[in-house]
């Protein structure tokens, strides 16, 4: 059997990594089925990022320069001109976390605020 090559390798990494985020305390088996790998699979690459000092203990908390990844804020300024209804659902609805991935991007957290105070 052909051993994947170091891309690959790392996608799957950054794969596991998303999903260890996302639910860190699961069973090995619902993590390797959310990421489509088998058991013994995610398992070889849990104990490696823990080696590498990416991972530990039961919460996914990783160095985000060591996996290549940036952080960004994106800020939307509000002017006196009405924004198309369009634009306001694609901001508040789960459309822009489908739209981040398509560029590879994670959104941790957006908040919409409107009124007197924002």
């Amino acid at each position: 059997m052909a051993k994947s090559s170091r891309e690959q390798i790392d996608e799957d990494e950054k794969k596991l990594l998303t999903e260890l985020v996302k639910n860190s305390n699961e069973k090995i088996e619902t993590i390797a089925k959310h990421c489509g790998f088998s058991r013994q699979k995610t398992w070889r690459f849990i104990k490696q990022l823990e080696v590498k000092g990416l991972i530990w203990g039961y919460t996914a908390v990783f160095d985000e320069g060591k996996i290549g990844q940036t952080h960004f804020m994106l800020l939307i300024k509000r002017t006196r001109e009405k924004m198309p209804e369009k634009v306001v659902d694609t901001i508040i609805s789960t459309k822009t976390e489908e739209l981040a991935k398509e560029f590879g991007a994670t959104i941790e957290s957006s908040v919409y605020v409107h009124g007197e105070y924002d």
